[in-house]
């Protein structure tokens, strides 16, 4: 199969184009055919190595989400059949879709509606994930509420945008002026540009923060909480950085894999509640490319790597 392969860690010319064995399926997988593929900040990370990720194992391959074909059963797998159009994350620890086919569980993966295409179900499915993990379980958060989402251009924050909305609550977000028509169109109710405002000036007293840009953003936000109020962060690295204030929370969802939140993205996205965001692909070849506009930061929705 062709794949992106990385040979050792560093910056974006580690990343060449070439072939790999195809995988195969043990008991409880399947391999599918990947029609399309995001690319997430966090490859980038893994790709550099350092802290956040160092691989031994190489050559290696990097990506999280997919949609595709079944092309293989593993034994003992009765939920799906060969030709069904399935999307999904792969397990925890377990990377490799920047590439034409992968072997992964059956039972964290689901099966892709005829009206949603590749392209679309790949869109979604960490970064559904994600924010379903973040914004309902993590956060909590509630009806009547008011949530600041750092970042809300971004694909994790513009479904949090929109998901929170459906919950019932105030949407503040940061954002440049290029894209604030962009999130108001997802439902934000206040936009902060960034680069003209200081966010902590204009935003005070919030019940929930959701932080996807990291660094000093991420410490800055425990200053626009309320006293009880909540912070998810997922911009910070692999644990949210410890709260200065010891009436608010401090916390770093845990993104695991099933079946059911992946249900969960099909219905809101059925029922209207959360759209597919703007996407911009590339062909599997132009994966390096890709990555440096997702480490640019200066996009808005998702980057889809197509095979097919």
């Amino acid at each position: 199969m062709k794949a992106i392969i990385m040979d050792r860690h560093g910056g974006l010319d580690v990343l060449r184009y070439g072939d790999l064995p195809d995988p195969v399926a043990k008991p409880g997988e399947v391999v599918c055919d990947i029609h399309a593929a995001t690319v997430n900040a966090a490859d980038a990370k893994v790709r550099e190595g350092g802290d956040y990720a160092t691989i031994t194992n190489f050559p290696y391959v990097l990506g999280r989400d997919f949609s595709g074909v079944v092309t293989a059963l593993g034994e003992g797998v009765t939920d799906f059949k060969v030709g069904d159009a399935v999307f999904g994350v792969l397990a925890g620890g377990h990377e490799g879709t920047y590439c034409e086919k992968v072997a992964e569980k059956a039972a964290i993966l689901c099966k892709k509606p005829d009206d949603l295409s590749h392209v679309d179900a790949a869109a979604l499915a960490l970064t559904g994930l994600t924010a379903l993990v973040s914004i309902e379980d993590t956060i909590k958060l509630k009806s009547g509420e008011t949530i600041l989402i750092q970042g809300g251009a971004g694909g994790v924050a513009g479904y949090a945008i929109q998901l929170a909305k459906h919950i019932g609550a105030r949407v503040v977000t940061t954002a440049s002026a290029a894209n604030h028509a962009y999130v108001k169109s997802l439902g934000a109710d206040q936009v902060v540009d960034y680069s003209k405002e200081d966010f902590t000036k204009v935003v005070r007293d919030v019940d929930a923060v959701f932080e996807t840009v990291g660094g000093d953003v991420a410490l800055r936000s425990f200053q626009v909480l309320k006293p009880g109020g909540r912070a998810a962060f997922i911009g910070s690295g692999a644990k949210a950085p410890a709260s200065p204030r010891a009436e608010v929370q401090s916390l770093r969802p845990a993104v695991g894999r099933d079946r059911p939140h992946l249900e969960r993205i099909l219905h809101l996205h059925k029922t209207g509640a959360v759209k597919v965001p703007e996407i911009k692909t590339f062909p599997l070849q132009q994966a390096a490319e890709a990555q440096r506009i997702s480490e640019s930061r200066h996009f808005r929705g998702k980057l889809v790597l197509t095979m097919k």
